[in-house]
Order: structure tokens, then C-alpha cells, then sequence
């Protein structure tokens, strides 16, 4: 079979924020850009993002890059990179002027300034007083950001592969990633896309839980692809469990309804987040409020006839409010639950939202690897951005709006430095056949079909496997249990075999595909956390409920082989300002 081979300068693997920021800096520097996504651009997860992106514009409130800096330190829980996280927020007002002038319609206030709402864990004076820091376009941020990214990417002419899945990166024996083999979905034909630098931007892995926010689509296939790539993943224990999803369904109503004045209460009525953060209250990092409400459930007094959830009441705010700022929110109430928040609480638990941890990279995107005694090496030609990284600017918890300004500025700044790498590495390197083969070979292990075990069945089992073993709270026992569980069940994946005949036979594939990338990121996840004995974070072990800076204050790295992890440390010297030494996180 003659395979269809395409040559880029830059290819990008997923048609999120990410991808497209740095697809757009790159077409508007001429270089020749390929999209790959395995769906359309503007369903990319980006899109779900409600509440806003941050940056100290000081439109509503006193605000500076270094208090912004401050608090996502400690939101990491000491365990974010400064260097990086000082460059995030230094960059964060260029950023969204930027996505301004592409056309992103921002809220506004009065004076035409882009409105800004407080979220949690943001604060003025590092650390005394509430600060606004999230730039918002109404409850549908992401949204208005990926459609100007994406017309923006039409105007520059970048080639798109829409509806494409990526099997597996292509790498020659010097290491160089030189681009990814993949299918068209809808005729099943394999194509060859060659590249001199290849940007992993696919997304983080949600769907490794029942219960969760994600997209169907984020499977952790970017990671799974690196995994398979010899590259290890770093930090995957940090898995955030965003506290306000809708209960029993997992969809997300965002931090912003508590940004502009909502809280949660408990069966008895109470505020009780007053118990667990005096100062911020409802306004805590989203680690704390999660486990604030498991907590409040735990000790019976949770809401409902099984009091399995507690109340986000909005109702003071006003219907004025509620229909200009929070319009979203209310449509997903009505349609999901059949509740008006104008006329009654919305029920909400917590729920698997953000992958910290994902595929290691310096803050110009490129993909590092430790090696022994040495500094990290970068994989040539291979980079990442988005959630499916780890930079890390959110080190052990993600602070509710620096999820979009991650994407769009590790984006950009990935695509400047593939411009750099462009100028010195002008040609294509030769492809190795034996790389091209092996992708082909995963492809077409799935084309068998038989009376072996179905891959759905499996898929809700792995999920329950990681809902039951790796939740909120954790303890070594129910970890270890975990774990061996999966190694069984990666063993079961092995034989499995496409059995659904009513599904377009490409789509069952591809499923088949996504159990085995899913599988990957569930052994990272729970092998990390059983390695990790502290708290810190979103990660809460009932049997370590302490932070342990003197033996833990450092990045975990997962590999495939063996399952086996090892560590790496932290940067905690930042660009040109003083150091953030660790101390207690309260808020």
C-alpha cells in the first residue's frame, strides 16, 4: 500500500487554544503550517472554558504581574516552576490585548475597559486583600477566544487536517521527532505527515474518570503518543477536581458564579466555606473548596434526599445580573438539571476537571527529558503546550483562569522558538520506515474483530477504577489496589476486540485507540500518587496529610517502562525577582 505523505514546516497536533495560538504566530511568519485534529477546530475543549483568562490589567481593581505571580505560587502549592510562572504572568496583559485586537468581543465596562471578575485564590498585596483579575467574555470566554483563533488561522491560510486522529510521532535514531502518522476518519486511509518541528496541544485526560468536565474527546492521546515516544510524564498525580460541577453529570458552572457573588451552603443551610477559609471564603483555591464539600458530605451534612451534594446559591445577584454575566450558566441549569438559578440553588460536587501534570517541557516549549547528570536535554524537534503539558506553572493546583492564559502564552511562546529551530534547520531530516511501520502496526491491531472482550465495557471499568481508587482523598491501600486493578486490566486491553458492529467501523477504532492511550495516563496518574507520600495540592493523602517540602518539594516523571518513576527538582529561582520560599497555604 502506497502511503499518502504530506511535508510541513510545523505540524500541530490539536486545534485548541493552544495549537491555534501558536499555528497562528507561525502562519503569520510564513512558515508552512499543519493542523491536525480529531475534530472540528471550534469543538475543541477550549470552547467548554467559561469564567475567563487572567492578567493584571488593574480595569476593575489595583492589580500587578508580580501579585499575580505571587498567587499562582501558592496556588501551586510551592510546587509550580517561578521561572516559568513569572514569565506567564509577566506576558498575560500582551496576551489578551493580543486576543483583542483578533477579535475576542470581551465583556466591557463603562468606560469601555475589558471587565474583570475576582476568582479564587487571586489577591492584591500578595495575599491580603480579593483582586479582579479574570478577563471575561460573559460565561462563554473559551468559546469567543477559539472562534477568533480559528478565522484568525483562515485569514493566514493554515492548512487544517480536520477530522484527522493522530496514531503515533515518527522519530529517527538521533532522537528527532519528525512528525506523526494518522488517519482520515472518515475513509479510514492513513496518512504520513511529515515535519520538521511537530507541537503535541491535545488536550489533558479527564476521561480516565467517570465523573468529570472534559470533552469526550480528551482522552490524553498527546501524552500517551509522548509516553510511547520514551518521553516521561511529570507531575501526573495532580489531578484537579473542580468543586462546582453539576451533581451526578460532571458539567462544569464555573468559578465566575462565585466570582460575582454566589456560595455554596450545606444541607443545614450554612456558608461553610467560612469554616475552611475564613478570608477568601467561597473565593478559596479550588483544592480547598473541593475538599471542603467532600468534607461537609462526609460528616452528614450534605443536601438532597441522599445528601450526596451541596447547594451553589445565586439568587441574591439578581436576574439582571444572572442574564448579562452569567447567561451560560442558567441555559445549562435549565437544560441539565431543570432548575432556574434565578429561583433556586443549583446542586453541585466536585468534579475530575484539569490535568497539572502532562508532558515536561521549558518555558519555550520544548519537550525535556532528565538525563542523569546533566541538565534536561530537549527532545529535538518535539514540543507541547496547553493541558497536555507541564511547564509547570500550576505545580500541584491550577488557580480557576490560568488555564486559558497557559494555553495562549506557551503557545506563542512554543511557536517563537520553532521559528528559531526553523532557521537552522532549514531541510527534512529522512524518515525512518521503521517508525512509520510501527504506528501502522497500532492502526492495524484494531482492524481485528472477534468474540474477545469489548472495548466500551472496558473503557467504564478503567474509569470506575480510577473514580474508586484515586478520588479527592487517597490512602496507600486503595492506591495499591488501584493500580493492580489497571494491570489487569491493561492486560484485558491487550486481547480486546472490536465487537459494535452499528458503529461506523473508523470510529470503533479510534475508540479502541483512545482505551489504549487512556490506559497510559491512568497507570501515570495512580503510579505518581501512590509514589507521592504528602499532601500537597489537589493531591490529599489521608495517610500523609502533611506538605513535606524537605523530602517532596519536587517534580515526579512517570515512564512506561516498568512503570517506573523518578524525580526531578523544582525551579524555585525566578527570572529577575526574589524567590517565593515555601510556607503555609491558607487562605
Amino acid at each position: 500500500m502506497k502511503l499518502t505523505t504530506r511535508k510541513f514546516d510545523a505540524l500541530i497536533i490539536g486545534a485548541g487554544g493552544a495549537g491555534l495560538r501558536a499555528a497562528l504566530q507561525l502562519s503569520n511568519a510564513d512558515a508552512r503550517v499543519a493542523v491536525v485534529s480529531k475534530v472540528f477546530p471550534t469543538r475543541s475543549h477550549t470552547v467548554a472554558a467559561q469564567g475567563g483568562v487572567n492578567a493584571a490589567l488593574a480595569n476593575v481593581l489595583p492589580d500587578s504581574w508580580h501579585w499575580h505571580m505571587f498567587d499562582t505560587i501558592k496556588g501551586s502549592d510551592y510546587l509550580g516552576d517561578q521561572d516559568a510562572i513569572e514569565y506567564m504572568c509577566r506576558a498575560a496583559p500582551k496576551v489578551v490585548y493580543e486576543l483583542e485586537h483578533f477579535g475576542v468581543p470581551f465583556s466591557r465596562l463603562d468606560n469601555g475597559g475589558i471587565y474583570q471578575r475576582a476568582f479564587g485564590g487571586q489577591s492584591q498585596n500578595f495575599g491580603k486583600e480579593q483582586a479582579a483579575r479574570t478577563c471575561a467574555a460573559a460565561d462563554r470566554t473559551g468559546h469567543a477566544i477559539l472562534h477568533s483563533l480559528y478565522q484568525q488561522n483562515l485569514r493566514a491560510r493554515t492548512h487544517f487536517f480536520d477530522e484527522y486522529f493522530a496514531i503515533d510521532l515518527i522519530k529517527d535514531e538521533a532522537g528527532y521527532v519528525l512528525g506523526v502518522v494518522a488517519f482520515e476518519i472518515l475513509s479510514g486511509e492513513p496518512i504520513v505527515i511529515e515535519a520538521k518541528t511537530t507541537l503535541i496541544a491535545t488536550g489533558g485526560a479527564g476521561q480516565i474518570f467517570r465523573t468529570n468536565t472534559n470533552a469526550l474527546s480528551n482522552t490524553g492521546d498527546g501524552m500517551a503518543m509522548a509516553l510511547r515516544a520514551g518521553v516521561p510524564l511529570e507531575d501526573m498525580e495532580f489531578v484537579q477536581f473542580h468543586p462546582t460541577g453539576i451533581a451526578g453529570r460532571g458539567m462544569l458552572i464555573t468559578e465566575g458564579v462565585r466570582g460575582e457573588g454566589g456560595f455554596l451552603i450545606n444541607g443545614e443551610g450554612e456558608r461553610f466555606m467560612e469554616r475552611y477559609a475564613p478570608q477568601a471564603k467561597d473565593l478559596a483555591s479550588r483544592d480547598v473548596v473541593s475538599r471542603a464539600i467532600a468534607i461537609e458530605i462526609r460528616e452528614g451534612r450534605g443536601c438532597g434526599k441522599n445528601k450526596d451534594h451541596v447547594l451553589l446559591d445565586m439568587r441574591h445577584l439578581g436576574t439582571d445580573t444572572i442574564m448579562k454575566k452569567l447567561p451560560g450558566i442558567r441555559e445549562m441549569s435549565m437544560t441539565f438539571l431543570g432548575v432556574d438559578p434565578i429561583e433556586k440553588p443549583i446542586a453541585v460536587f466536585p468534579t475530575c476537571h484539569y490535568s497539572m501534570g502532562g508532558i515536561p517541557t521549558n518555558r519555550d516549549g520544548q519537550v525535556v527529558v532528565p538525563v542523569k547528570d546533566t541538565p534536561e536535554d530537549p527532545v529535538p524537534g518535539l514540543y507541547a503546550a496547553g493541558e497536555a503539558a507541564c511547564v509547570s506553572v500550576h505545580g500541584a493546583n491550577r488557580l480557576g483562569g490560568n488555564s486559558l492564559l497557559d494555553i495562549l502564552v506557551f503557545g506563542r511562546a512554543a511557536a517563537n522558538h520553532i521559528l528559531d529551530f526553523l532557521k537552522e534547520n532549514r531541510y527534512h531530516r529522512p524518515l525512518p520506515q521503521a517508525s512509520v511501520d510501527q504506528a501502522l502496526e497500532r492502526l492495524s491491531r484494531w482492524e481485528r474483530k472477534g468474540d474477545g472482550e469489548a472495548v466500551e465495557p472496558l473503557r467504564r471499568e478503567l474509569r470506575k477504577v480510577m473514580e474508586d481508587h484515586c478520588g479527592v482523598f487517597r490512602t496507600a491501600e486503595v492506591m495499591q489496589e488501584g493500580v493492580d486493578k489497571l494491570r489487569v486490566l491493561r492486560e484485558r486491553i491487550e486481547n480486546a476486540v472490536i465487537r459494535d458492529h452499528t458503529q461506523t467501523f473508523n470510529t470503533a477504532r479510534i475508540e479502541a485507540m483512545e482505551l489504549e492511550n487512556l490506559m497510559d495516563c491512568a497507570m501515570a496518574t495512580m503510579c505518581s500518587a501512590l509514589g507521592r507520600e504528602e499532601s500537597r495540592g489537589a493531591h490529599s493523602r489521608v495517610d500523609f496529610p502533611e506538605r513535606d517540602d524537605e523530602r517532596w518539594l519536587k517534580h515526579s516523571l512517570y515512564s512506561l517502562l516498568d512503570d517506573s518513576m523518578d524525580y526531578k527538582p523544582v525551579r524555585t529561582q525566578p527570572v529577575t525577582v526574589e524567590s517565593f520560599p515555601p510556607k503555609k497555604r491558607v487562605y
